[in-house]
């Protein structure tokens, strides 16, 4: 088939779509307590649709406010006072020649125990204060939030039936009442005709990821007695109760797509058995084609199994194809997926091998919103590298009124800023080519600016390029990749093996430098009798310098860089032991990491010893002791490798301070953080030039 598949128009329904792109649904957390879209959230998703995305789909937007809130800051269409606010958003989207659909949804059991029942408290608290109600609020949430959840204070959520926590969420779920039951059909229902009221093309209603819909169809948290659990018949009732509510009150013409978990995927996680696979899935989506569904989008897994539906790095793209490609085949309505599509051409040959018949990009939309043009016309399109900075700030900026965050991309939430190309060939120098550097060369760049990056080593990608040679870490290195592709075509010259020099940069008489040096490994003094310019850190290991092959290795340190220095190790015969200080391994890591690493750890025979810290370094042996006692143990140990963080290497950026030269600092040569502070700082510097 012609390449231009990607860019042929599809039918939903009786909407026709001008290519078979859509912006997956994704809570990003620009909204309001009352569900209005702001104007952020309108410029954020109006970017997308300017893009060339064909089709938007939004958020989960609720349907209830007492329970149905799945964040502080979400849409909702759970009165008529949310009618108005959406018509904007869909003429704005509509002006670009793209279609919107509005995703219900309601959590359930994967609900946050703190927002059921105090949502229409806090939009009534916020309207009575004028504002002054959310910003106590969100002073006050992020010291007293985590520790009402750790503590399992709040009341509970809905499920269909009593049954356990889900994983990540937590608190302690309820059965619904028959009755109530049925006012979330109402729910459903009535949040549609609000949708088609506003102007939108259609909805999309989420039976995925474990959310209440799904939970429904799942025999593990379904376990009604009466109509709506049992047979799959049954558990279906609730979805198809909605489905046909929704026709009869938006008519037949108006397109219902359904978000559907094919397989629970609890087999991945070690209990198979447990909910349902992707046979009863396949049944599920031939079901919902005779009840009238316009589409269905193909999903799997929920929070139980949290990576099979929101994968990190590891995974493989298209690992998932295979599912969608069993449902194309057992319906005749068109069917989306996402499938961890990252290219042009993966997205194409999986159309043309009929897989699907719509691409659907969350992340990568995240990632650059001109995607979709880009594919069409030419340019480099910043690729998603997984790495889940996106959700891990959106869940962590929740508690504070802030919104979701993209590590490669500085422009999320400042779509409605405006660059100014006032550079006029001035010179801008850049030390050292990482993502802070490379960002920043390239914005300065955008702006005017004769760009010169100088990188001490012969490749670029400061830490990344370390980071892109642990096991499954190859996709961190696609940001350096892209952000050079970019460089060049914005003109960026770049000289490698160049050590930014305050006498060099003096010669380029520059009109600003931008440090981006990156920084060392921390190499702390141990006792004992190893040489300590002896002691080896992770950038040893990673960089190829020191080649360590079936040792025995003790790793200091069990954040991601030392787990995933282990991991390297153990590749190359070692036999490896991490030692922790915290009480638990990688502490203040997104959850999603650890679990996707440890399970691969452990099958590798990876001993790790958390509270305990290094005391003695020997030539053949460590010695350690408990953090909670005097406790000491042994352990044989041919190399012991650092991987206990970093400092900064910012000792240009004092000289050229001393110097009196317009310089800024920025990334871990400022302070050590991670790929999104990096070119954050880059962004902020550039355009405060």
């Amino acid at each position: 088939m012609s390449e231009e598949l990607l860019f042929t128009p599809i039918n939903i329904g009786g909407c026709v779509i001008k290519n078979r792109i859509m912006m997956a649904p994704m809570l990003m957390g620009f909204g309001t307590f009352n569900g209005m879209p702001t104007d952020k959230m309108m410029d954020y998703y109006e970017e997308r649709a300017k893009g060339g995305a064909g089709l938007i789909c939004t958020e989960i937007t609720r349907v209830s406010d007492i329970t149905g809130a799945g964040a502080f800051a979400q849409l909702s269409m759970s009165k008529d006072a949310n009618i108005r606010p959406m018509q904007e958003l869909a003429e704005r989207i509509h002006s670009h020649g793209a279609k919107l659909f509005v995703q219900l949804h309601h959590p359930g059991r994967q609900n946050v125990g703190l927002l059921v029942g105090t949502v229409p408290l806090s939009i009534r608290a916020e309207s009575l204060t004028k504002g002054a109600y959310g910003r106590a609020l969100y002073k006050i949430v992020p010291k007293v939030g985590p520790y009402l959840i750790s503590k399992d204070v709040s009341l509970p959520s809905v499920a269909p039936s009593k049954c356990p926590p889900a994983y990540y969420a937590g608190g302690h779920p309820r059965a619904l009442l028959h009755k109530e039951i049925k006012w979330f059909e109402e729910d459903f229902v009535n949040a549609a005709v609000r949708v088609r009221k506003a102007g939108c093309d259609g909805v999309m209603l989420h039976a995925s990821h474990g959310y209440l819909i799904q939970q429904f169809l799942s025999p593990y948290t379904n376990t009604r007695k009466d109509e709506y659990g049992g047979s799959l018949e049954n558990r279906m009732r609730f979805l198809a109760n909605i489905i046909e509510g929704i026709k009869k009150n938006c008519g037949e013409d108006f397109p219902i797509t359904v978000r559907l978990t094919v397989d629970e995927c609890y087999d991945r996680i070690g209990e198979p058995g447990r909910g349902y696979g992707l046979e009863e899935g396949i049944k599920i989506a031939k079901a919902l084609e005779e009840l009238g569904v316009a589409a269905i989008d193909v999903s799997c897994a929920g929070y139980d199994a949290f990576n099979y539906w929101l994968e990190p790095m590891s995974f493989e793209p298209g690992w998932r194809a295979y599912m969608a490609k069993a449902v194309k085949e057992a319906v005749n309505i068109p069917v989306l997926a996402a499938n961890l599509i990252r290219s042009k051409e993966q997205a194409e040959r999986q159309l043309e091998e009929g897989v699907q018949d719509m691409v659907s990009f969350g992340r990568p939309h995240i990632a650059d919103p001109h995607l979709a043009e880009k594919m069409k016309n030419g340019g480099t399109v910043r690729r998603c590298i997984c790495c889940l900075n996106c959700i891990e700030s959106m869940e962590a900026n929740a508690f504070s009124g802030s919104h979701g965050e993209c590590a490669l991309n500085p422009f999320v939430g400042n779509e409605g800023a405006s660059i100014r190309k006032n550079g006029g060939g001035r010179t801008v120098v850049v030390a050292g080519a990482g993502p802070g550097g490379l960002t920043a060369a390239y914005l300065a760049a955008l702006r005017g600016f004769k760009v010169i990056v100088l990188e001490k080593e012969k490749e670029a990608g400061g830490q990344l390029a370390l980071a892109k040679n642990a096991p499954y870490k190859d996709k961190i290195y696609w940001a350096i990749e892209d952000l050079l592709a970019m460089c060049e075509e914005q003109g960026v010259e770049i000289r490698y093996s160049t050590e930014a020099t305050a006498k060099l940069i003096a010669e380029l008489e520059p009109h600003a430098v931008i440090c981006a040096t990156g920084s060392d490994p921390t190499v702390p003094y141990f006792g004992g009798k190893y040489k300590y310019g002896d002691l080896l850190t992770f950038k040893d290991i990673l960089s190829g310098r020191v080649k360590l092959e079936n040792k025995r290795v003790t790793v200091a340190g069990s954040g991601m860089t030392g787990l995933e220095t282990a991991e390297y190790l153990t590749t190359l015969g070692n036999k490896v032991t991490v030692v922790e200080m915290a009480d638990t391994v990688a502490p203040g890591t997104w959850m999603q990491h650890v679990d996707d690493i440890m399970p691969r750890l452990k099958e590798a025979g990876v001993r790790i010893m958390t509270g305990e810290k290094l005391s003695e370094v020997y030539a053949d042996h460590v010695v350690t002791e408990s953090v909670h006692g005097k406790e000491r143990t042994v352990i044989t140990s041919d190399a012991l490798v650092l991987a206990l963080g970093s400092r900064p290497k910012n000792s240009l950026y004092k000289e050229l301070e001393k110097r009196n030269v317009n310089s800024f600092n920025i990334g871990d040569s400022n302070k050590v953080g991670r790929i999104r502070a990096a070119t954050e700082a880059a962004y902020n510097a550039v355009m405060t030039l």
